[in-house]
């Protein structure tokens, strides 16, 4: 009988560890998401697709109420994804008092689309929301987009480029937000200075559908552009730090509110729930919180920690 090494044994373990995390985040990222206790409606339909919206109320929610909201959009290139991603970052902004939701949009991998027509379905998104506002219990002057990389994309788009806007909606509704929260974003699609420190930038034209400079939200940055925080770690291979550096330098420069903060060492996704036993959500979502106290949203002081226990303690049962 063939006698491994104990570094062999050691290896093997390591690796079956890594696999069982990855299968559990692929289970976890199912398509379409079953989230227990979410609202689901239909938030736009194109042809035979349609697209949902999950929302997460505060207890004790009531259709009179004037809350705001915030609507998270999803990562994976444009090209897959599940609303799944954003759920606990819901849960726990509704336990802070918004109304939280996870929009899907189409991506390439089951509608055929590219990123154009996702950034027209995040537009949609926020108009919706502000549409319905009225029944939905939402302040239409209090909604935040949000998103982690390419969702962050897409949430940056809504405030940031002026055209893409489903022709068929009512455009005297804005589709603008009143807040950004950019979760490793894509925010540079277009030459900076000569430069464009983005992967495989030969395949932009044909992954976005138009012409890159139009869907790049640092090229379209201007004055009066809503308030915006970018969470991003400094480590990130996919999309560069320096890039969301440039993105907040021209907004601060247009006389825009823009706060960046970064994670040294920390990598692409890093927020994301489950990950290094919770430590950059917890870090992460602090500072989310702390960021919409200062705009009214919020009141009170973050209990993430207290949170993410609960959830822990949960699973244990």
């Amino acid at each position: 009988m063939r006698i491994l090494s104990v570094t062999t044994v050691i290896v093997l373990l390591v690796c079956s560890v890594d696999l069982s995390a990855q299968q559990r985040r692929r289970r976890d990222r199912r398509y379409p998401p079953e989230l227990k206790g979410a609202t689901v409606e239909v938030y736009k339909t194109i042809g035979d697709v349609k697209l949902n919206i999950y929302e997460f109320f505060p207890e004790g929610h009531r259709p009179s109420d004037k809350r705001p909201a915030i609507v998270f959009f999803f990562g994976g290139g444009w090209r897959a994804g599940s609303p799944q991603q954003f759920e606990k970052q819901c849960r726990y902004l509704a336990s802070r008092g918004m109304v939280a939701m996870a929009a899907d949009y189409r991506v390439l991998s089951r509608h055929n689309v590219k990123a154009d027509r996702c950034v027209a379905d995040a537009k949609s998104a926020v108009r919706w929301i502000r549409q319905n506002a009225g029944r939905l219990g939402i302040d239409p002057d209090r909604i935040v987009a949000s998103g982690g990389s390419a969702g962050g994309h897409l949430a940056a788009c809504t405030a940031t480029i002026s055209e893409l806007d489903e022709p068929k909606e009512d455009a005297a509704v804005s589709s603008r937000p009143n807040a950004m929260i950019l979760f490793n974003p894509a925010v540079v699609l277009a030459e900076v200075n000569g430069e464009l420190p983005v992967r495989n930038p030969e395949q932009l034209p044909q992954r976005t559908g138009v012409e890159p400079r139009r869907i790049s939200p640092y090229h379209h940055v201007r004055s009066g552009l809503p308030p915006t925080l970018i969470l991003h770690g400094e480590a990130d291979k996919a999309v560069k730090f320096k890039t969301v550096k440039w993105f907040t330098d021209a907004m601060k420069q247009a006389g825009n509110r823009c706060e960046l903060a970064g994670y040294e060492e920390a990598g692409h996704g890093f927020f994301n729930f489950g990950r290094d036993e919770n430590r950059y959500f917890v870090k992460t979502m602090n500072r989310v919180d702390e960021f919409l106290g200062s705009l009214g949203f919020v009141q009170g002081q973050p209990n993430v920690e207290e949170f993410v226990e609960a959830i822990r303690v949960k699973a244990e049962e």
